[in-house]
């Protein structure tokens, strides 16, 4: 059996973002841009195959 190690700094952006149901308040939190909160999870939803994030006009909304 393979094992698949996640990196962290897209792990830490998602946790970031779930907490603030924002990337632009995760992004200062993380002292980083907001595309770079926005790549990191997008990476993080192609490396599992699902949608973490719904995108909607005031923030983020957690996917079930």
């Amino acid at each position: 059996m393979v094992r698949r190690y996640l990196p962290l700094n897209p792990l830490r952006a998602f946790e970031a973002a779930a907490r603030h149901l924002s990337f632009t308040r995760a992004a200062i939190e993380l002292n980083v841009t907001h595309a770079a909160v926005s790549q990191q999870v997008r990476a993080l939803e192609e490396q599992l195959g699902c949608v973490l994030f719904t995108r909607v006009s005031r923030g983020l909304v957690l996917t079930h």
